[in-house]
């Protein structure tokens, strides 16, 4: 990798922003950039960045990929247009789940996402703006673990050998590519934004298609949103890097009402981490767990079985998409 990490105990985030914001403010010169905004620290720090450099002269996006936290467009389009960014809101659920359709291989799900986002949706605006910059939210990890060939991240490009001004006609700027996840926290901070923002769990870029085994529809996101929530709710105040609940593709045998019932498994995960390059699974207590398959059981249609991951980071990954 040619990309040199900046670690956590060498961050000064006051001389970055400051470093970052003249880089950007260098490079777009007097033209203008884009970007798109999902929510989570990466996207929201790049964002803040590009907008303290830029001001008016970045444009910034949110894509309703279909694949959000429940609540989350909403959310976070609120959230920073009261942050003074102004954002627009771009619907795109029909297009993706068109091209997540009857994919079920991990990979050529994040490249289904890949190319419907490069080249179908924010391609086209990219297009259609004229606009030659495009600032992303590419951190240190992503870099690592799509060079590694651990798993493919969706906005790494260049590292690739993806000449982004001849396949997608712009050039791309990536202001956190040298940070880990708690540094970008620490920077997102410094930037002022919200603890909601900066200590929230981290989210892929694929969303919630990577917590999906199997294919990815919209009934099936909805029950994945629907768990996820829950475990967000009950695990919000245990000390942990990241948690969330993965659908598994095979009905299981259960029972409800004295009749067998074939439902959905859901697996939680909670993981201890510094920067997700290695992790273990956080040790719940027996009340944790057995309210957590209470709940996902009960108020969840269809999922009859709820299971817990107890296997470390290797041989496991974090996310299992």
């Amino acid at each position: 990798m040619k990309v040199r990490e900046i670690t956590l105990d060498q961050l000064d985030p006051r001389k970055f922003v400051e470093e970052k914001v003249e880089e950007i403010r260098s490079t777009v010169g007097d033209d203008l950039a884009i970007n798109a905004l999902s929510g989570g620290v990466d996207s929201s720090t790049v964002t803040m960045l590009g907008n303290r450099a830029l001001g008016d002269r970045l444009k910034t996006y949110f894509i309703d990929n279909g694949l959000m936290r429940e609540g989350e467009p909403e959310y976070v389009v609120s959230l920073f247009r009261s942050l003074g960014v102004k954002v627009n809101f771009i619907d795109a659920r029909k297009e993706f789940f068109e091209a997540l359709k009857g994919v079920r291989d991990p990979e050529e799900k994040r490249e289904a996402i890949t190319q419907t986002f490069y080249r179908k949706v924010f391609g086209k605006i990219v297009k259609e703006s004229g606009i030659r910059y495009l600032l992303q939210g590419t951190n240190y990890t992503d870099v690592e673990e799509t060079v590694s060939k651990i798993k493919r991240q969706h906005n790494v490009l260049s590292q690739l050998g993806i000449d982004t001004e001849k396949a997608f006609g712009y050039r791309v700027i990536e202001p956190i590519i040298q940070l880990r996840k708690p540094a970008v926290r620490r920077v997102a901070r410094f930037l002022g934004l919200p603890k909601a923002i900066c200590d929230r769990p981290p989210f892929p870029g694929p969303a919630l298609a990577a917590r999906v085994i199997g294919e990815v529809t919209p009934e099936r996101i909805s029950i994945v949103r629907k768990a996820t929530a829950i475990v967000e709710e009950e695990l919000c105040n245990v000390k942990a890097f990241q948690y969330f609940a993965i659908l598994h593709e095979d009905r299981v045998t259960g029972l409800r009402g004295g009749k067998r019932e074939f439902g959905f498994q859901v697996e939680v995960r909670c993981w201890n981490s510094l920067d997700a390059r290695t992790g273990s699974p956080t040790k719940l207590s027996y009340n944790i767990l057995e309210r957590l398959a209470e709940r996902i059981t009960s108020e969840v249609d269809g999922v009859v079985s709820v299971t817990y991951n107890i296997t470390r980071k290797p041989p496991s990954t974090i996310e299992a998409v």
